[in-house]
């Protein structure tokens, strides 16, 4: 009881009565608990030249991490961990327009400070794995542990392709797991339903850039990268390709929220129409039952 006043009083103190504020810690911790168990997979796979992970536990670990992130922070600011949802939020009326930009810097930061940590935890492992010469191109490239580049065939335009259509399908599917109205997942299963998502679009659409999806996830780390060692290639590689993970990802967001809702939402029932639907299938199954008795009584 001695210590139950000052931790109260404590407490009080510490507590942060902004909503706002609040939400923008707890989406900075998930953002920053995404990327550092996503990056750390990545990272434990190319410093081990890949006899501890390959490119399946790379894509479960970043899958699993979204589920956690969600369930980090699903409740206070939402989980958007991502730019491009938090603009189908906003496109959709769900998130004020005033408070995207915020959003975005929070996940961008957050993504930053992750990446470091990440470098922090692997330090060792990059040094003995590269000798202490960090590339971005390579046999022994680790650049592509903290942000995505494309594949040698891949080009700007296709790649534009991919993270428009991976998004597209990311939104696509987020929005019907989280539509009541719909087919719907039974209350506090959605962060795995979503992880589960994260992993199909991994694994069918991982190959050409590493599925990216989300512009915080692959600037933040870049820029990390920039500062960190591996110097200004880290923009020029891929024929410049870190336009497209922040650009692209936006416009399938765009794509995805209305494909859904001219597609999907926008021919729900309304309220009104569906108890109307009830009542009516209510009265024809009555009418059969009597119908029925009726029968019955008359063979009788």
């Amino acid at each position: 009881m001695a210590f139950t006043q000052p931790l109260a009083e404590i407490r009080g103190h510490l507590r942060i009565r902004s909503l706002l504020a609040r939400q923008c810690l707890a989406e900075f911790l998930g953002v920053f608990v995404l990327m550092l168990l996503t990056q750390g997979a990545v990272a434990q796979a190319v410093t081990s030249g890949e006899t501890k992970g390959n490119f399946f536990t790379m894509f479960l670990a970043g899958s699993l991490a979204v589920t956690i992130a969600i369930y980090v922070g699903g409740n206070v600011s939402g989980a958007h961990l991502n730019p491009a949802f938090s603009l189908a939020m906003c496109l959709l009326g769900r998130f004020p327009w005033a408070n995207l930009p915020i959003y975005c810097l929070v996940q961008l930061l957050s993504a930053f400070c992750a990446s470091g940590a990440t470098y922090v935890l692997y330090y060792d492992a990059l040094q003995n794995y590269t000798g202490g010469n960090l590339t971005v191109t390579g046999p022994k490239e680790t650049a592509s542990i903290f942000a995505t580049y494309p594949a040698p065939y891949l080009s700007l335009n296709n790649g534009f392709l991919d993270q428009v259509v991976g998004t597209g399908m990311l939104i696509v599917g987020i929005l019907a797991i989280v539509d009541r109205r719909n087919k719907g997942v039974p209350a506090g299963l959605e962060p795995v339903v979503v992880g589960l998502l994260i992993l199909v679009i991994g694994l069918s659409m991982g190959a050409n850039c590493g599925f990216p999806l989300n512009p915080a996830r692959d600037l933040g780390p870049r820029l990390f990268t920039y500062v960190a060692g591996w110097g200004p290639e880290v923009f020029s590689a891929g024929n410049g390709w870190w336009w497209v993970p922040v650009v692209a990802p936006l416009v399938g967001a765009i794509l995805g929220t209305a494909t859904y809702q001219l597609l999907v939402a926008l021919h729900h029932p309304e309220d009104s129409e569906l108890a109307q639907d009830l009542e009516s299938a209510q009265h024809k199954v009555s009418d059969l039952e009597t119908h029925a008795v009726q029968t019955l009584e008359c063979k009788l």
